[in-house]
């Protein structure tokens, strides 16, 4: 059982598993967050006139509660035809939603500075689980800060902690990176954090771990902005 579950893991990068995943599951389905849970956040940092890339969408509902919401240029990209297929028949009276075949880790059809924000719930996490992880997450960061603009908003919701996920984001890209944190079971009433608040990351003074708890029943949110790649030395 565990073989099978870790080859079944380790298939989440790659094409074949998700063309058999919605061939066999079409429903909707959202990873870890739905929209309105998440909702008071993206409209903190994203406006809604922005032109917004959603990474690794599947059949989630989450892109049409942000065209419920207002949001009227949402381009959602995924690995599998048979997903974007469905969804482009699914949503063809709605032109404020867009979708493409795309793999994430080569984004070739989108110009540089080309996108406002990147949304990714899950797609991350999916291709840390997989072969070759560190390098394909490494491609796929360096593809999201491509078409981002200078100060872009990449919203990053995983399972990952500071401890799992902050390296790798600032080696691979010049983010300036705020953490919010989420229930995974919305509607508790003890609030571990409040959403719209960032979580001091790291220091001696108010570690994380403190401030949360050990293992948190969380999902980490970090709301990366693109720092401009131009430097300019000297007077």
């Amino acid at each position: 059982m565990g073989t099978t579950t870790a080859t079944a893991t380790q298939a989440y990068g790659e094409p074949w598993y998700w063309d058999k995943r919605y061939e066999t599951d079409s429903g909707p389905f959202d990873w870890y967050q739905k929209y309105r849970s998440l909702a008071p956040l993206v409209n903190l940092y994203v406006p809604r006139g922005d032109r917004v890339l959603v990474v690794g969408c599947g059949n989630s509902e989450f892109s049409e509660g942000m065209v419920d919401d207002g949001y009227e240029d949402v381009v959602n990209i995924d690995i599998s035809s048979i997903v974007i297929e469905a969804m482009q028949k699914k949503y063809s009276n709605r032109p404020q939603l867009k979708y493409m075949k795309m793999d994430v880790r080569e984004m070739s059809g989108f110009d540089s500075c080309s996108f406002n924000a990147v949304i990714d719930k899950g797609t991350l996490d999916s291709l840390l689980c997989a072969h070759n992880s560190r390098q394909n997450a490494a491609k796929m960061l360096e593809e999201i800060g491509r078409v981002l603009k200078d100060k872009g908003i990449y919203i990053l919701i995983t399972y990952g902690a500071p401890t799992y996920r902050l390296n790798l984001l600032k080696e691979t890209g010049s983010w300036a990176i705020k953490l919010h944190v989420i229930e995974k079971l919305v509607g508790k009433s003890d609030h571990i954090w409040e959403l719209n608040n960032p979580v001091p990351m790291d220091n001696e003074e108010n570690p994380t771990e403190t401030l949360l708890g050990r293992n948190p029943d969380v999902h980490y949110i970090y709301v990366c902005t693109k720092v401009s790649s131009t430097v300019h030395l000297g007077a």
